[in-house]
């Protein structure tokens, strides 16, 4: 089972190049982020035509999250438990087939938190706990699990061109890393790093300054495994090319094979 992750930085606007990859790489999940749609905006249609079902937790302008899955799909949670007065759209989990049990998916759209340090870095730190307590509550199910998204985290030097040039930023502050190391050490295998400890393996690039074009790239997008989802784990790719399209997202789709 594949299962891909992917900050779509506008689902209709990025809706040709969505279809496009599902064909092309026939992936059996997909969770996307920054929908920036309504529910009902969705280009839901499209997409069951192209095979997938759809779970969608969208907002207006701004935020969004989704489950794409070929498979029958559950929706488990809508939003992330422990703040009912949240009202940004950032968080959607389910449950489908997956061997002779099921596969827990979320997708994930973590808030940036800059300019730091603000009532926005607090917000995103407040929201940080809040995962850290679900993530710790759904590893007592002893599921195969995959938290997807982007987390707006540079975890490492290595993840990030120049690590200097993002000291006082929200996505590398050492307050940042060690609550993603404390969500990690809950027993979660960053996929990507279990794989390959390459550097200047990115998901990201800024549309200005040329950083496509000079490999100023990040790593801000991850797929966080279960103990019983690493255990299956094959393969895990960056699909760098997809930036390279015309009107692209700045992030690209990072996926993960799963054997069953």
């Amino acid at each position: 089972m594949i299962v891909a992750s992917w900050n779509i930085n506008s689902v209709r606007l990025r809706l040709p190049l969505l279809l496009d990859y599902m064909k092309e790489i026939g992936p059996d999940v997909v969770c996307l982020q920054e929908l920036k749609c309504l529910d009902e905006q969705f280009p839901r249609s499209e997409i069951e035509d192209a095979g997938y079902n759809v779970l969608v937790h969208g907002q207006k302008s701004w935020n969004g999250v989704a489950i794409l899955s070929r498979r029958p799909a559950e929706e488990a949670k809508r939003g992330l438990p422990g703040d009912e007065n949240d009202a940004q759209s950032r968080y959607i989990e389910a449950t489908l087939p997956f061997g002779q049990g099921v596969l827990r998916v979320a997708s994930i759209y973590l808030p940036n938190g800059n300019p730091a340090p603000t009532e926005k870095t607090e917000y995103k730190y407040a929201w940080m706990d809040r995962l850290h307590a679900h993530a710790r509550d759904l590893l007592k199910l002893e599921e195969p699990l995959v938290l997807a998204g982007d987390y707006n985290v540079i975890p490492e030097p290595e993840d990030v061109y120049d690590p200097n040039a993002w000291v006082n930023d929200a996505l590398f502050r050492p307050d940042t890393r060690r609550k993603f190391r404390a969500l990690k050490n809950l027993g979660f295998t960053d996929a990507l790093r279990a794989t390959t400890d390459a550097a200047k393996t990115y998901t990201f690039w800024d549309y200005t300054s040329g950083a496509w074009q000079r490999n100023n790239g990040l790593r801000i997008d991850h797929l966080l495994l279960s103990p019983q989802a690493a255990d299956r784990l094959v393969r895990v790719a960056i699909d760098k090319d997809m930036r390279a399209k015309e009107k692209p997202s700045d992030h690209v789709p990072i996926r993960a094979e799963l054997r069953e």
